[in-house]
């Protein structure tokens, strides 16, 4: 496994590189969820291919408040994980690397980041884009992996490569949960004691509402109305929005349609201090129906 800092060092590596080559982008403190994506990234390239992982904590993603200066870092630790998941190369730029200081250009979705955290957390998702797309540039990956834990960023990185003729195949990884259920986060490691403990209630929350669905309840206000009373019951939490949406398009929905669409229950809340994220499919081929309530 090599690590490399520039970007005429991965080109020049990825260049030659045996294809496929997988890419999986991170912003480090690798966990088993990072870990369980570059296993899948492995099985598609296969024992001869490529799996290329990017390291880098993109600025252009955290708006002036947020939590960039206190990210976790933990490189060293990163490194082992990659190397113990059969990872070719690991790509990590400085900011100087990767953004000029002069840089004018970013790229702006315009339709499927409005809502959800693109309301909450304005010009983070053209951060991402714009990020992923030279990661894209500099790595010419034939796949490449998002996590469905944001499943907002995986729909527009779905709509980014279509709409811009990237040729490349985008695969959703499901979530990686701890066994108490919590989605596996980088920023896991921000909670305390007391909210590590009531944090699987979030969870938890999702699947009473997807047991409601299961059970023949389609009025999405009353889903809606289930599902932020079970947040609110939660102690030390903040809604930041509880949305359920066409999986595909973002659009919110006001009724569940049988054999027509995809629905996801998508929230955001703050617990504590920090911001969590949770999704979970209620209606469609991909409705969960194990429940751990």
């Amino acid at each position: 496994m090599k690590l490399v800092t520039t970007v005429a060092e991965t080109r020049a590596f990825c260049r030659q590189a045996p294809r496929p080559l997988v890419l999986c982008t991170t912003m480090g403190s690798l966990h088993e969820g990072h870990a369980s994506i570059m296993r899948h990234a492995r099985s598609l390239a296969g024992p001869t291919g490529t799996v290329v992982v990017s390291i880098f904590v993109n600025p252009l993603q955290f708006g002036p408040h947020e939590d960039l200066a206190r990210y976790p870092r933990t490189l060293e630790a990163d490194q082992t994980l990659c190397a113990r998941e059969k990872v070719d190369l690991i790509f990590h730029p400085s900011v100087e690397e990767m953004i000029s200081k002069d840089a004018s250009v970013v790229i702006e979705e315009r339709s499927l980041s409005q809502e959800l955290c693109g309301r909450s957390r304005p010009g983070h998702f053209s951060g991402v884009t714009t990020i992923v797309a030279k990661f894209f540039n500099i790595t010419t990956p034939d796949i490449t992996i998002f996590g469905e834990k944001d499943w907002q960023q995986l729909a527009l990185i779905r709509r980014m490569v279509r709409d811009l003729n990237f040729p490349i195949e985008v695969v959703g990884y499901p979530i990686v949960r701890e066994k108490n259920c919590l989605a596996l986060s980088s920023r896991n490691t921000y909670l305390s004691e007391e909210e590590r403990l009531l944090a699987p209630q979030i969870y938890q929350a999702l699947c009473a509402t997807a047991k409601l669905v299961s059970e023949g309840e389609d009025n999405v206000a009353k889903l809606l109305k289930a599902t932020k009373e079970a947040l609110r019951a939660i102690p030390h939490t903040t809604i930041d929005y509880v949305s359920i949406v066409d999986s595909n398009t973002l659009e919110p929905l006001s009724q569940l349609i049988p054999g027509k669409i995809e629905a996801r229950l998508i929230v955001a809340i703050t617990l504590g201090h920090t911001r969590l994220l949770d999704n979970i499919s209620i209606f469609g081929q991909q409705a969960e129906y194990k429940f751990k309530l």
